[in-house]
Order: structure tokens, then sequence, then C-alpha cells
């Protein structure tokens, strides 16, 4: 893995046959920074979003030491760091990866959102008396580009009574709740954190852990979401106010919005057709979330020759594999001079992107490389802190 400045510099001495991961760990760590100085309580990452080394590094190097973990190759993953905590955070787990977890690798924290689930650690871990367990409670997700709801979250109707049982089988307990992926609205967190506040109040279960979960979002060149400053100050501001203990902890599970800047992509143009690209990467490669749930990564043409310096045209891109669902609709802009043997980077890519790849239709294996240059857009910008959204370059705002 080489280290370039930038990725026209990697292509000026290289021609990659492969789609070229463009890794930004300075990326990963700045966003861990401002977290760890913004967030009014304890920052988890949610490994699922990208479980590279060299970015889990970074984050670990950062100060992160604490990881939402939802599978056991993610323990295992992440037990190989020392003083680390494992958040076992996936709702539904099988009895032996609960039980390994626990008896191997010291696994004390785990989330349920049903009574069948608490009944299940309960049994796995021999009745520990040890454990903290969170009940996750359902959101509607109102406001994310990606709801959650469906899948996780206890009823409204049985909250009440799987807090109380929850409570007399926890050590510690936690309320958790998860607003949706990519959420547009700071506001979301304030009503969930109401919600949550009522409930407790009605079971008479004092909480020590609220864990106001993920959703903290990233800039996209369709989604342009307010500072993450705004959804500091309203979860400070309701957490203030809940019933809960003074010695209540708060906690939050980043992943889209620690790591999303920490990667792009160096894709090759193999057809023109019009106003379609067809590249080398694609919807069951990197760029799942654009064919999937209409985001719109930053894209710029490399090398950045005089040629590509005209107008702005819109773009689909179709990816490499016979099937017809590998369409990304975009529109991605760039100047309507590309072509065939055309490199194009697209930016935005280090959460849910080639981690979500497949190896279908004998696609989906990468090179790598590290740069040094800023990412394309990001939520981090200005040497004094500040959280502004702001295009570096590549897409069609700049």
């Amino acid at each position: 893995m080489g280290t370039f400045k930038s990725a026209e510099e990697f292509l000026r001495l290289h021609s990659p046959v492969r789609p070229v991961l463009g890794l930004r760990p300075h990326a990963a760590r700045r966003a861990a920074r401002w977290f760890q100085h913004h967030f009014p309580g304890k920052t988890l990452y949610a490994v699922k979003a990208n479980p590279m080394p060299i970015i889990i590094d970074a984050l670990y190097k950062e100060g992160i030491r604490d990881f939402d973990v939802t599978s056991m190759p993610e323990v295992e993953q992440m037990a190989a760091f020392p003083q680390v905590t494992l958040y076992f955070m996936n709702p539904v787990k099988s009895r032996a990866t609960i039980a390994k977890a626990y008896y191997e690798y010291g696994v004390r924290i785990f989330a349920l959102d049903c009574r069948a689930e608490l009944e299940k650690i309960s049994e796995a871990t021999g009745a520990a008396r040890d454990l903290t367990l969170f009940v996750r409670i359902a959101c509607e997700g109102r406001g994310s580009r990606i709801p959650l709801a469906r899948k996780f979250g206890a009823d409204p109707d049985e909250v009440v009574d799987l807090l109380l049982a929850a409570r007399s089988s926890a050590e510690r307990l936690g309320v958790s709740f998860h607003v949706g992926s990519q959420a547009m609205e700071p506001c979301r967190y304030r009503e969930a954190m109401h919600h949550i506040d009522a409930l407790i109040v009605e079971s008479g279960v004092l909480p020590d852990i609220i864990d106001v979960g993920g959703g903290f979002p990233s800039a996209y060149t369709n989604l342009s979401p307010p500072p993450l400053g705004h959804y500091v100050s309203e979860i400070k501001g309701c957490f203030d106010s809940m019933n809960v203990f003074e010695t209540c902890e708060l906690i939050c599970e980043p992943g889209r919005a620690l790591v999303a800047e920490a990667s792009s992509v160096i894709a090759r143009v193999e057809l023109r057709r019009g106003g379609a690209l067809y590249l080398n990467d694609g919807a069951f490669g990197s760029l799942f979330d654009a064919a999937h749930f209409g985001f719109v990564y930053p894209v710029v043409l490399l090398p950045q020759a005089p040629r590509s310096t005209g107008a702005l045209k819109p773009f689909l891109f179709y990816g490499p594999t016979c099937d017809s669902f590998d369409l990304m609709p975009g529109p991605f802009y760039l100047p309507g001079c590309v072509r065939e043997g055309d490199f194009i980077e697209i930016g935005q890519l280090g959460a849910y992107g080639h981690v979500l790849g497949t190896r279908f239709n004998g696609h989906g294996l990468y090179d790598e490389v590290i740069l040094r240059d800023e990412p394309m857009m990001t939520m981090y910008g200005g040497l004094d802190g500040r959280e502004d959204v702001e295009c570096v370059a590549g897409s069609e705002s700049c």
C-alpha cells in the first residue's frame, strides 16, 4: 500500500486495472477528535461502518476505546486491542455467540429489544449478575435517509415491562434508541429523548446510561445536513432535563460520521453511452448507497487536465456486473468531455462503501492506497475546528 499526496499524483505513476480505495486515516482521526471534544459523554465507534484495520487503528490512536460490535468477527477483531470496552449492541444474537462473547472475550454489555432476547442472554451467561443491559426502544426514524425502526426496537406497549425485567437482571441498565442512518434533522434526537423520558417516568425505572445511538450525518452532494454542533446541542439540552440520576452516563455510537470522509474510490470509465458512464465499480461494490438510497457522492474527473475544465454535465453510473440493478442514478456532475479510459474519484465512501461490496459476477476486488489530501467534502472543516459543511473539490456546488 503506497502513500500519495492525492489520487491525481497516484494516477501519474500508475494505471490501475481494478478500482482503488483512496484511504484517508487522517480524516477519521479528525472526526474522532471532534466527537471526543464536543460530545458531552462517551463516544463509541460502530465497527460495522468500516472495520478496515487502518481505519480502526486511526480511531484507536486518537483515543477511541469503546466500540459498538454486532457480530463475533467484530468482537474477535476489537478484543485484540488493549484497554477497550466492547458493547454488543445487536439486539438479536445467537445463544452460542452470547456465550462465547461473555466467557471467552469478557463482553459484559449487551443490547436487547424483547423479553425473549433478555431470557436468551440470561441463560447463555448462566444468569450472570455482572451485565450491563441496554433496552433498545423503537423510534420512527423520520427525517433520516435510512429509517431503522422496522427491524429493531421494543414496541411502546412492551417497554415498561421490559425495563422492569431488565433492571432486575442487570448490574447496570441502559436505554438506547436510533433515529435512523444519516439523520438530517437534529430535532429528531429531541423527540426521541422526550419519548424515552416519558417511558422512564411511566416505568419508575431509572437507567444508568442513556445511549442516543448513531445517525449522525455526513455531507454528500445532495445531502447537506446542519452542523454537527446542532445535534450535540439538542442532545445535551434534552439529557440535562431528563428524569435520571445525576450519575447517569450519556453515550453515542457514530459510525458514518466518524469514517465517511476517510475513503474514496478511484474508478475507471469502461464505456460512455450518452449520459451514462459504465465504471469498474458499482452497486455490488462500494456504491451501494448510491444505488439503493439515492446518495449522490462528490466526484471529480482525473487527472484534472485542460480538457476537463468545460461545463459540467449530469451523468448516471452503471457498475461492472451483468445486472440491471447495478445502476447509480445520481446525477453525478462531470465535465462533458469524459470518455472511456478516464478515471473518476468518488468521495465520501469511508462508511458503508466497499464493506458492503460482494464478489458477485467476479468483481469486488480493490487495490488500496493512502492519500494525504483532504476529503472532497467535510463536516469538520476549518483550522479553528468549525464543523461547517465544506465542499473541497469535485461536486457541482464547488
